[in-house]
This record gives structure tokens, C-alpha cells and sequence, in this order.
């Protein structure tokens, strides 16, 4: 049973981020601020859910949450910054979203960057431990995999609508075969097994 919250003193939001590992396309980062009492056991770190569940899911939070928002960082800004940095950033941009001013935030993982003046606490599995953190999960996945969906019509070739931009061998064989898009991320090994192509930043 996840918990629905930290301390139910302060209004807190949860954050989590989508497609760090991936060769292709931006980091997307929510934020969630739940309502009090609100207790879902579905709510879970959205890797764990098939893409149905997530969906489902996603209406429950954008209704039922007091605020929500989705921050976005390009594959430009990642090969610039890093993609700890731009993760962080994503996040950054999402809580400052927010219609409403959190007082904790709830970061998925060990490392973030404070914002502004907000206390924060770093979880590791956070998104398998607190709902606030599983439901900024579901928002940042479905979110990036509807804008690869979209990209995949544009570069079918790369197979997005499957692989969302992640390394798979179709996606890496793909990039071999016709070379790299704007989209692809030109400080990551794109090809793997060692072998590294050599790209200017866009």
C-alpha cells in the first residue's frame, strides 16, 4: 500500500520524470499536489502498469489532484546541460507550473536542485512509495510517450510508437542504417556496444 502522504500538515507535491534513458526526443518531468485522503492502490510507479492502466489513470489525477503540471526539456537542452541537469530543470519547470505553491516537495530518486526556497526530500523509489510521487510518474510517462507518438508519424522509420525512444536493437539498427534525427540526443552512445558516431550538437 503506497502512502497518500508524508505529512498531512503541509501541502506537498510529489515529482518524477520520464525518458532519461532513452537516445531520443525530450525529459519530461510532473508534478502532483493530491488531495488529502486521497488513497488509490492502483497508483503506482507507472513502469509497473500496463499503458491502459496509465491512461486510466491519468483522468483520475488530472480530476481528482488540487494541481498538476508536466515541464519539458528538449534533447537540445539535454545534450547543453546534461541529463541529470535537464531532468532536474524538467522538474523545476513543472512544479513552477503549479497553481498552487507548494510546501515539501517530494522528488523521486537521490539527487535534485532546490527550487526557489521549498523544502525538499529526495526518495529513492519514491514512485513505488508515496502516491503524490506514483502519480507525477503516470503524468510524466504518458505525457512523453503521446509527444513520441506524435514524433513517430514524422520519423517512422525509428519505430517510436514502440520503443518511445528508448535503446532498443530496432531503434539503435534504425540509426545505424539511416543516421540520426534533431531529435536524437548527439551526446548519448547511440549505437551502443562501444561503438560511438561522431556528431556535431545541433
Amino acid at each position: 500500500m503506497l502512502l497518500s502522504c508524508k505529512d498531512k500538515t503541509l501541502l506537498e507535491a510529489g515529482c518524477d520524470e520520464a525518458g532519461r534513458g532513452c537516445l531520443a526526443g525530450p525529459v519530461f518531468a510532473a508534478a502532483v499536489v493530491l488531495r488529502q485522503g486521497i488513497s488509490d492502490p492502483r497508483l503506482n510507479d507507472s513502469k509497473q502498469l500496463s499503458d491502459h492502466q496509465r491512461r486510466q489513470l491519468r483522468e483520475v489525477i488530472e480530476r481528482e489532484a488540487l494541481c498538476w503540471a508536466v515541464g519539458v526539456v528538449s534533447n537540445e537542452e539535454i545534450d547543453r546541460l546534461n541529463i541529470l541537469r535537464a531532468s532536474i530543470l524538467a522538474m523545476h519547470r513543472a512544479i513552477a507550473r503549479l497553481t498552487l505553491r507548494p510546501q515539501l516537495l517530494l522528488i523521486d530518486g537521490n539527487r535534485f536542485l532546490p527550487y526557489e526556497d521549498i523544502p525538499y526530500e529526495t526518495v529513492v523509489k519514491g514512485d513505488a512509495t508515496y502516491q503524490s510521487i506514483a502519480a507525477a510518474s503516470i503524468l510524466a510517462k504518458t505525457y512523453r510517450d503521446d509527444y513520441m507518438q506524435r514524433l513517430h508519424q514524422q520519423y517512422p522509420l525509428y519505430h517510436w510508437d514502440v520503443n518511445k525512444g528508448y535503446p532498443t536493437l530496432a531503434h539503435r539498427e534504425a540509426i545505424r542504417l539511416y543516421g540520426p534525427t534533431p531529435h536524437h540526443r548527439r551526446t548519448f552512445n547511440l549505437l551502443g556496444e562501444g561503438l560511438q558516431m561522431t556528431l556535431p550538437l545541433a
